[in-house]
């Protein structure tokens, strides 16, 4: 009578100790109530702005050009060669050197901006050790992939004057300042050991 009264389980078809109630943390938090239906809601398979134009301005359906006369006459480039397109070239491509370049050249551009409006001495190097306060050029960067603060923040040399080097910043002796990331200011300050520098004034754009 003891072995009629077992429940028939066996290890293909196992019956499970107790059933689970609809307060039970598995039954709520199960693969099925939570994966994502595959077939899109009727919402957005009911839209009816499915490649519709909104709006337009003039006539874009065949443009015709005309012209008198002109008929030996040949076209020519305006301006340099190298600043005009004569093949195909790689749309939204760039170089990391091509990009490279036209920073250092915005640096040096916004430099004598700076130079000129707060008339300015020359700018020395961000990177040798200076006893005396010094100006230097550069754009703030960060040390780490976390967010600009007080101590994260470094300068990266110009490259005329610093060979593009980093040099982390000192900002406590400043009393107010807001800077971000790619930023170009010139700093006058102090670098007693070539390692950091101490900022005592700040000049923006």
């Amino acid at each position: 009578q003891g072995s009629q009264k077992r429940s028939n389980s066996t290890p293909e078809n196992p019956r499970p100790k107790r059933t689970l109630s609809s307060r039970s943390p598995y039954a709520l938090f199960s693969p099925n109530s939570f994966s994502p239906s595959v077939t899109p809601s009727q919402k957005y398979t009911a839209r009816s702005s499915r490649g519709e134009v909104v709006t337009s301005f003039g006539s874009v359906q065949g443009p015709s050009w005309s012209g008198r006369g002109g008929r030996g006459c040949t076209p020519k480039l305006f301006g340099p060669p190298e600043e005009n397109l004569t093949k195909t070239y790689k749309f939204m491509f760039q170089k990391a050197l091509d990009v490279r370049e036209a920073l250092s050249w915005r640096i040096e551009e916004l430099g004598d901006a700076l130079k000129s409006h707060h008339r300015l001495e020359d700018f020395a190097s961000a990177l040798l050790p200076a006893q005396e306060p010094v100006t230097v050029l550069g754009r703030i960067g960060c040390d780490s992939n976390g967010k600009l603060n007080a101590k994260s923040a470094v300068l990266e040399g110009d490259r005329e004057r610093s060979s593009g080097g980093h040099v982390p910043l000192d900002l406590s002796e400043l009393k107010e300042y807001s800077l971000f990331p790619g930023q170009v200011v010139a700093l006058e300050g102090t670098n007693s050991t070539g390692r950091k520098m101490v900022v005592s004034k700040l000049y923006e754009v």
